[in-house]
């Protein structure tokens, strides 16, 4: 069903952009809302949505979540029917250093955006959640319904914080939600200091890579454009509060991950092994047949071909692909 108002809020970030164009090329109508901070050079979320900025169906909007003014303008101006939740403070580490940032950005604003929600009438919620909700549970792969609250880093802990107020917000108005656990999300437009995209930028430098522990910690690496395909597919559920997967289901040794660099750039990474960060965790894998059986959801890009996407990506942003 096209021809909706959708709301995606961080919606010039890097899922947030292929979103946005995902849903302007399937008809829908599209408000994004995006505060272009400085956690890394706003350029580069400019660039991602500028193809997006002459679409007729594309309205940007430029505020924080945490601003309810700025929330309540948008809700009282444009008939919302769908709001996409993935504006975050986003990273395991930063969040170590400045939980109190990560707790303003994550939990108040998505509380704040709840309440708006309140009064809208909405058909549906998504929330976008991480698989790092997880933290330290050693029972794999992880499912939906394991036992949460050991987590191991802020970000993961505001990100069930999230959670919980989707459920509760479901609970006392009605509003059907869905959370969605992203599993280390990769690709064109990725973060630069997320892993694959610095990897990549130190291989092809010739710098040294760093490697965290002796390199056999494992992620389930999901590129960007699966992703999209299971966030695309909860907007069209049925279901009145879900809590759902969305990973490639598949874990990838950190060195491996780094040899697939390596072939892809043509060149040997220069590693260096260091201590392990605070707020890692051994192991991501997620069970993904919840995901199969509600959303029709299947992955389709292995690591190998994702990787050569993300550098043949990266090679185009130099001038050199």
């Amino acid at each position: 069903m096209a021809d909706r108002n959708v709301l995606v809020t961080g919606g010039a970030g890097f899922i947030g952009s292929h979103l946005v164009e995902r849903l302007l090329k399937a008809g829908e109508k599209v408000i994004c809302l995006d505060n272009f901070v400085p956690f890394y050079d706003p350029a580069i979320k400019r660039a991602n949505v500028r193809p997006s900025l002459s679409h007729p169906d594309f309205t940007l909007i430029e505020g924080d979540i945490r601003e309810p003014a700025t929330l309540s303008s948008i809700f009282q101006s444009i008939d919302i029917d769908i709001v996409v939740h993935l504006a975050a403070m986003a990273g395991v580490r930063p969040s170590v250093d400045d939980p109190q940032l990560y707790n303003r950005v994550n939990v108040l604003g998505t509380t704040n955006l709840l309440q708006e929600c309140r009064e809208a009438g909405l058909r549906r919620f998504v929330f976008g959640s991480s698989s790092s909700v997880y933290g330290l549970n050693d029972k794999v792969p992880f499912s939906e319904d394991a036992a949460v609250g050991k987590t191991a880093s802020p970000y993961g802990a505001t990100k069930l914080a999230g959670e919980v107020l989707c459920h509760t917000y479901h609970h006392l108005y009605g509003i059907p939600m869905i959370c969605l656990r992203f599993f280390t999300v990769y690709g064109p437009r990725q973060r630069p200091e997320m892993a694959i995209h610095k990897f990549i930028r130190l291989v092809h430098e010739g710098q040294e890579v760093p490697v965290f522990g002796d390199g056999t910690s494992r992620r389930d690496y999901t590129y960007v454009d699966d992703i999209v395909d299971g966030i695309m597919s909860a907007m069209d559920c049925e279901c009145q509060f879900e809590i759902v997967n969305l990973g490639r289901s598949e874990t990838v040794p950190l060195l491996e991950m780094i040899h697939f660099i390596e072939t892809s750039l043509e060149k040997k990474a220069e590693t260096k092994f260091v201590p392990p960060q605070r707020g890692d965790v051994p192991i991501t894998f997620a069970s993904v047949e919840k995901a199969r059986s509600l959303l029709g959801y299947e992955p389709t890009v292995a690591i190998g071909e994702g990787i050569e996407r993300a550098v043949r990506w990266f090679l185009r942003q130099r001038g050199e692909g």
